[in-house]
């Protein structure tokens, strides 16, 4: 009984080639087509940037709980870049300014928000779209989502993030300090659709 057990699971080696040969055709067709489709709907990364890329915004005077005039100055070197679609992309920055009442209150929520960074290939990219505020723990988390609405990868989706330390901000909206300044690290992901 032990060899006819044996026996009735003996397979040929010609059969257990044919086997494996219509194995490895099926998954080379499902990786085939499942590939590029897949890429197309997670977009290819056309540049990213990553920290030391930093944010520095500074509040003249500097903000309080109670909303007042102030002069408002900002910007941000983004560096080291990599881009698959412009190999000579390597860094980038913006700078602002802006007179508006505001208060440490002002630094958190959501509102809308264009920009335009200045790449080191003489190259800009102007980006449009929403951004949200919010301390995460002891962190200020400022996250923009939107697209490149004119210049270098327009039609590209952004993900832009600041993140800086939010003792200031915390301190000032308990009326118990003020924010004169902010220094943040940032992180830039523009993708293609």
């Amino acid at each position: 009984m032990a060899e006819s057990i044996g026996t009735a699971h003996r397979i040929s080696p010609r059969s257990a080639f044919t086997g494996l040969t219509a194995l490895l055709v099926v998954l080379v067709s499902l990786l085939t087509t499942a590939g590029p489709a897949s890429a197309r709907e997670n977009g290819l990364l056309d540049v990213t940037c990553t920290p030391p890329s930093s944010n520095t915004v500074t509040y003249n005077p500097p903000l309080t709980a109670t909303p007042s005039n102030v002069q408002i100055t900002g910007s941000t070197s983004y560096g080291p870049c990599v881009s698959s679609s412009v190999p000579g992309l390597t860094s980038g920055s913006t700078a602002a300014q802006a007179t508006g009442t505001r208060s440490c209150l002002s630094l958190l929520g959501a509102s809308p928000r264009t920009f335009t960074i200045i790449w080191n290939t003489g190259q800009t990219s102007t980006l449009s779209g929403n951004q949200s505020s919010t301390i995460v723990g002891a962190a200020l988390v400022v996250t923009f989502t939107g697209t490149v609405t004119s210049g270098l990868f327009t039609g590209d989706t952004v993900l832009h993030t600041i993140t800086g330390p939010a003792t200031d901000i915390t301190l000032c909206t308990l009326g118990l300090g003020t924010v004169s300044s902010i220094y943040s690290t940032v992180t830039l992901e523009i993708t293609s659709v």
